[in-house]
């Protein structure tokens, strides 16, 4: 019997949002569905609030939010809230699922237009609504008003800056998923310089050594997150781990052991809704292998002939047990 499951990140919330018809204790329509979820002896899932940079952003970010909350309380033989250290002790023998929200775009609280101050009364809001978030990510893959994404060279923006200090201290990590290269050195840079109490991770982020894409971290990146005691979610998209060879995602695992990464590795699958997909042409978004949660049994075999138990263990839930509650403590 494998280590249960911890995963850093999907989109289970955006899609309820989307089809707010499904059922999601029925298998299919997103890798992250209950049936999967338990299949995959996933114990504990993060549940990314996540919205593009457009207009009325900040609406969805809200309604996700509650959908958050509310999910809670209709499914709550199969969910239960994760909020201190005390209920993520009870995740390995929890018959339930465990869950605590993020955010995946700052955009989702804070709207191009809106003033700082609204933008963050918001944040508040979300924050109330699902009783606090594990991570803010400051952009998604365009530029916005705190910086620039993964397909933009814009780096730091005074707003980002504005934001950093406002989060500070308050034991939510800053996410370095979908950054340019530039956001992510400026920021570090900027935790650095003023010395903000900000933990710092890659929720849902593959290596660009092993796969050349944007959306994946550099090596100097990587190694500082590790530095700073972050940690790293294996992302399962084929798209950042190589479009033609599924067995990858081991070589990304091995790469991350490589840069010291023992200690930050875990799993941030990224399951979302594929059907509503502008880009069409990237089906399939995942590959067979690895297209819903109840793979994570299967990955686990295949990691046992490549690295020890205890290592299995660490990346399995260990990693993210100690990486949230030392921003809890």
């Amino acid at each position: 019997m494998f280590p249960f499951i911890i995963d850093l990140h999907c989109d289970l919330l955006s899609y309820l949002q989307e089809v707010p018809d499904v059922d999601p204790r029925k298998k299919g329509g997103i890798g992250c569905s209950f049936p999967a979820l338990i299949e995959g002896n996933v114990k504990m899932q993060i549940m990314a609030i996540y919205t593009s940079t457009q207009k009325d952003s900040s609406e969805l970010g809200l309604r996700q939010s509650l959908i958050f909350k509310e999910i809670l309380t209709k499914y709550n033989d199969l969910l239960y809230f994760i909020c201190d250290s005390e209920t993520l002790n009870t995740v390995s023998e929890s018959k339930t699922i465990g869950a605590i929200a993020a955010i995946e775009n700052a955009s989702g609280f804070c709207e191009e237009n809106d003033s700082l101050k609204d933008g963050f009364r918001k944040l508040e809001k979300i924050i109330s609504n699902t009783g606090g978030i594990l991570y803010i990510g400051l952009t998604h893959h365009t530029e916005n008003r705190f910086g620039g994404g993964n397909t933009s060279k814009a780096g730091l923006k005074e707003d980002g800056k504005a934001l950093l200090e406002y989060v500070n201290g308050k034991k939510i990590a800053i996410d370095f998923s979908h950054t340019s290269d530039a956001l992510a050195f400026e920021m570090m840079n900027y935790i650095s310089k003023y010395n903000l109490d900000l933990p710092v991770i890659a929720s849902h982020s593959n290596f660009r050594s092993v796969f050349n894409h944007p959306r994946n971290l550099p090596d100097d990146i990587a190694k500082e997150i590790i530095k700073r005691n972050g940690v790293i979610g294996i992302n399962f998209v084929r798209a950042f781990v190589n479009n033609e060879n599924p067995n990858a995602i081991y070589d990304h695992i091995d790469y991350g052991i490589t840069l010291g990464g023992a200690d930050a590795l875990c799993f941030g699958a990224d399951f979302f809704y594929t059907d509503s997909h502008p880009d069409q042409s990237r089906r399939p978004f995942f590959h067979k292998e690895h297209e819903n949660a109840g793979c994570y049994p299967s990955i686990q075999k295949n990691l046992s002939e490549r690295i020890s138990p205890e290592l299995i263990e660490k990346i399995s839930n260990l990693n993210v047990i100690k990486f949230i509650k030392r921003i809890w403590k």
